[in-house]
Formats: structure tokens, C-alpha cells, sequence
């Protein structure tokens, strides 16, 4: 029998944006799906599932995110023409800002061994491609009464290189339970960056200069916010 969209929307819809799944994106402990940008932009300010509210990871919980192509897949074949209208919005994306279009993916082939199956030795983790720049954060002192913080325990994170100078300040301020009314400022060589700078921004306009071992070096300090 035919069967109206409609009734599957529920099943296909994101939760966040309330729009069709784009890059659908599952949580892997509680099996919640969204859109990949949805979620990720999301666990910049939450470390919970937004639909059951469970932790995902205590700090990291980009790590416990996969892919589901076989859902996007039915998601596609579903609503029509959504497929082809995501392509030219990115292409149109980059196109724009002078970008090249990345290319997809092409399947790597498996070797076909004879015999007895060998195991693949390999890395038990790996870090999700979303996690692209390292940063390393430096503090370089505070204002007298700029009250008591708690000293940052780690100083070494792996973020998204479309995380912004604004979500950096919100980790800081949330680890160190920084005093509303403290200032932070965060520093790259010899540029006080704003709070809509991105990294992969930064890091490319600044280049070698801000990268020390293959990490983004930035360098915080607290002042008494100006009344």
C-alpha cells in the first residue's frame, strides 16, 4: 500500500532544527539522531542528549557521535529532491567564498586475502574527524579583584575548527567558575581576538606563527570588567 510522508516525518525529522535530517547523527548511548551541525553546535554549550537529557561523555561528548548513512540514505530516497538541493547548497556555500567543493569520499577497496583471515591491528580510538584543531591554552595571570577561580586542570582540548573565540571563553569560565563580572581575555601572538572569530579562522590568518607542536597556542587572562 502507498504510504503518506506524513506519517513518517516523525521518524525523519531533527528534534533541534525541526527540519529533515541532514549528515543524520546518532548519539551512541541513548540512540537519539539529529543533524550532524545540529548536534555538534549543540555540545558546544551541553555535554546531554537534547531529547532524554542523558550525559553523553563527561567532557568530550563529540566522541560518542556516529554517522548513520544508512538512515540519511532513506531520508533521501523519501523526500524528493532533498538530496540534491543540500549539494547546491553547498556548492553554492563555497562557491561564494572562494572554496574549493570537497570532494566526496571514494571507497577504499578491501584486499581479498586467501586463507585464514588475519586481525587488523589498529588504534581502539579514534578521534572523530569533527575534533580538526588542537589548542593549546596558556594563562598568563589575573587583575587583583577578579575574585578566586579554580586553576584550568587541562590545557591541552581538541575542539572543532568552527568553534569560535566566544565558545572558548564559555569552557573557560565554566571550568574555572569564573565571577560574572570577570573579564576574559584571550590572546593569539600579538592579536586580542574577538568572540566570533573561528579557530580555523584564526589559524589561518595568523598562521605558523600561532601553532606551536601542531597546536594552536592561546594565551587567556583575567581583568575586573569595567563598570
Amino acid at each position: 500500500r502507498m504510504i503518506n510522508l506524513a506519517e513518517l516525518t516523525p521518524y525523519i525529522l531533527c528534534s533541534i532544527c525541526k527540519g529533515y535530517f541532514i549528515d543524520a547523527t546518532t548519539i551512541t548511548e541513548c540512540l537519539h539522531t539529529f543533524c550532524k551541525s545540529c548536534i555538534v553546535r549543540h555540545f558546544y554549550y551541553s555535554n546531554r542528549c537534547p531529547k532524554c537529557n542523558i550525559v553523553v561523555h563527561q567532557t568530550q561528548p563529540l566522541y560518542n557521535i556516529r554517522l548513520d548513512r544508512q538512515l540519511q540514505d532513506i531520508v533521501y530516497k523519501l523526500v524528493v529532491n532533498l538530496e540534491e538541493r543540500e549539494k547546491k547548497q553547498m556548492h553554492d556555500f563555497y562557491k561564494e567564498r572562494g572554496l574549493e567543493v570537497p570532494k566526496p569520499a571514494v571507497p577504499q577497496p578491501v584486499p581479498v586475502s586467501r586463507g585464514r583471515p588475519r586481525k587488523v591491528l589498529g588504534s581502539m580510538f579514534r578521534i572523530p574527524p569533527e575534533l580538526d584543531i588542537s589548542i593549546l591554552l596558556e594563562f598568563i595571570g589575573a587583575n587583583e579583584g577578579t575574585g578566586n577561580f579554580k586553576p584550568l586542570e587541562k590545557k591541552f582540548v581538541r575542539v572543532s575548527g568552527e568553534a569560535t573565540i566566544g565558545h572558548v571563553e564559555k569552557f573557560l569560565r565554566r571550568k574555572m567558575d569564573l565571577d560574572p563580572t570577570c573579564q576574559v581575555d584571550i590572546i593569539c601572538g600579538d592579536h586580542l581576538l574577538e568572540h566570533y572569530q573561528t579557530l580555523r579562522e584564526i589559524r589561518q590568518v595568523i598562521g605558523e606563527s600561532a601553532v606551536q607542536d601542531g597546536l594552536l597556542v592561546l594565551h587567556y587572562g583575567l581583568v575586573v570588567s569595567p563598570l
